[in-house]
């Protein structure tokens, strides 16, 4: 898997020294410095796992001696007892890595596990699942790339790659019409090639939009489950449509079957449970 090393790396290396700080003083007082030795990922729950190829990046960034024997890759389904990589190496440096290495692969696996789940659910209906900028900061990366591990697709990374105009956008700038004429004006004026997407609450602002020209997506925000099958055929495939808004595992399907082409979901970010899994020595006798 290709990985955004520009943003990888200085996360890698900020989590690093916020965890080292001054030393590893645990692991230098009670192991003899120079000690060699082999430790397992262990997988301890069933799911997808993902962020094996980032634990890789990590720790190569603590110590380029380290050596790695991947057995599973990111995507895999897995179960309690299986053995992701093996590492081999300065005992030392298999310490400092092991809290970073579990927690990015905890978590990712957790979302992976979650969106998957939900791709499952939606593999009979022609809608996909999104997920949303409901990150943690500073890690919305590794997010975002095991919501695409789980077979999700990824929204706009941040506000800088697509114009949304949400509610508090429309009331601000004076109403619909108002805020898809100026943002419209704005792309022109910068000479930018991002799409623009635009939230409705209600059918009257979805008439409005649909009179309008220039959006490419429609969000359609908190509707029932009968206003938005009557807005999916009033938007008649002529726009792209998307639901949101209280989106679950329970009801994503209902929301597919009123045949929008996308969902978003917050919950495969913010609320997900993560994998359990550990780094465990292994004995060289």
């Amino acid at each position: 898997m290709n990985l955004n090393t520009d943003i990888l790396h200085p996360f890698i290396r900020q989590a690093l020294a916020e965890d080292l700080g001054n030393g590893d003083h645990t692991s230098l007082s009670t192991i003899p410095a120079g000690r060699q030795g082999r430790a397992k990922l262990l997988i301890k729950d069933t799911g997808i796992i993902a962020g094996v190829s980032v634990a890789i990046e990590i720790l190569k960034i603590v110590d380029p001696l380290l050596i790695s024997d991947v057995l599973i890759q990111d995507g895999a389904a897995v179960r309690p007892g299986d053995v992701a990589f093996y590492i081999n190496g300065s005992v030392h440096s298999i310490l400092i890595a092991e809290r970073l290495v579990l927690n990015v692969m905890q978590r990712m696996s957790g979302i992976a596990t979650t969106t998957n789940t939900v791709v499952k659910i939606l593999q009979n209906t022609n809608t996909k699942v999104l997920d949303t900028r409901k990150t943690t900061p500073g890690f919305r990366y590794l997010e975002k790339l095991a919501v695409k591990i789980g077979g999700g697709v990824n929204h706009r990374f941040g506000l800088y790659d697509m114009i949304l105009i949400k509610d508090n956008h429309v009331d601000y700038a004076g109403g619909t019409a108002k805020a898809i004429e100026s943002a419209k004006e704005y792309i022109y004026l910068n000479n930018l090639n991002i799409p623009i997407e635009i939230e409705v609450r209600n059918l009257a602002e979805l008439n409005e939009v649909i009179n309008s020209s220039g959006v490419d997506r429609i969000l359609l925000d908190n509707f029932t489950f009968e206003k938005l099958k009557e807005a999916v055929a009033l938007i008649n495939k002529r726009f792209i449509t998307e639901a949101s808004g209280g989106i679950t595992e329970d009801n994503v399907l209902e929301y597919a079957q009123c045949d929008v082409d996308y969902v978003s979901m917050g919950a495969l970010t913010h609320s997900v449970r993560s994998l359990d899994m550990s780094l465990k020595a292994v004995n060289s006798n």
